[in-house]
């Protein structure tokens, strides 16, 4: 059994993940101004000189996360139930929108980042292309590290007790089967990592947009990670590590790729174009000289 007073603050477990959340886009406009600065005229998406590639807002940033999944262990049990409980308004909310949101980020994700890389690709709009290739290549990488975390930590998911057991692992189980492949969320880390990668990208070309784009991204990203506890799929920890992975991949994706203009999948994938070659044929071109 667990007192009142613990039951009324896990109770607010949402409002402060979603508060947590926005603070996220507190960041931004500082890594904007650090970064937009002159670039060749020719390329206003590419050639953009980048601070270091790690920096004590991150590290203050990856503090934060660690802080809070470490806080949030001894807790898991009491947030899954709270999540669980349906006569407070937040969870009819939940209720009402939580599939909704899942299928945008899941595959949702993948299908919209695909669709912006090509329509911008087909337009020669690079700065949609862009958008779309970076930010699904962040959610691929977020996606690589959560399933090898999944499968090495082995934590049971929340339905094999009913919420009455966070503390189940066995380590390497992961792989085996999805029940034991809890922690981190992948849900949440797909969705955190759309939300930095978009955040970081259309800072760069509209630096004011990161108080309408990020609160809107976070945001949603947040209603992502509840839905999944809500579903009783995730513990509150699997969620904050998942929104420390996704983060930290979309926010590092999209700094990497503008900071090395020049790397090899964005030479092929944004620059490489097939066009006729009036034989019959194709012809395979590149704005970037291969070595």
């Amino acid at each position: 059994m667990y007192t009142n007073t613990s039951t009324q603050t896990i109770r607010r477990f949402p409002l402060a993940l979603t508060a947590f959340a926005a603070l996220l886009t507190t960041v931004e406009p500082a890594v904007a101004a650090g970064q937009n600065t002159k670039a060749d005229p020719r390329d206003t998406t590419h050639a953009q000189k980048q601070a270091p590639f790690f920096t004590a807002k991150d590290a203050v940033l990856a503090a934060s996360f660690v802080g809070a999944t470490l806080l949030m262990f001894p807790l898991d049990k009491q947030a899954a139930h709270a999540l669980q409980d349906s006569s407070t308004q937040a969870n009819r909310l939940l209720k009402h929108t939580t599939t909704d949101v899942e299928i945008i980020t899941s595959p949702g994700a993948y299908i919209i980042g695909g669709a912006l890389y090509a329509v911008g690709r087909l337009g020669k709009w690079d700065r949609v292309a862009d958008l779309g290739w970076h930010g699904t290549e962040a959610v691929l990488f977020s996606q690589g590290v959560t399933t090898f975390l999944k499968g090495v930590v082995g934590r049971g998911r929340p339905f094999l007790s009913n919420g009455e057991d966070p503390g189940d692992y066995h380590p390497g189980k992961g792989f085996q089967s999805g029940d034991w492949s809890s922690f981190p969320s992948g849900h949440t880390s797909t969705a955190f990592a759309a939300a930095a990668a978009v955040t970081n990208e259309t800072s760069r070309w509209w630096p004011r947009s990161v108080w309408i784009v990020g609160p809107l991204m976070y945001g949603g990203a947040t209603a992502v990670g509840l839905s999944r506890m809500y579903h009783n799929r995730h513990w509150g920890s699997d969620v904050l590590l998942g929104a420390a992975i996704g983060t930290f991949s979309g926010r590092k994706m999209v700094q990497y790729a503008h900071g090395h203009p020049n790397n090899r999948l964005d030479r092929i994938m944004l620059s490489t174009t097939v066009v006729p070659d009036g034989r019959g044929g194709v012809a395979v071109g590149s704005s970037f000289q291969i070595p």
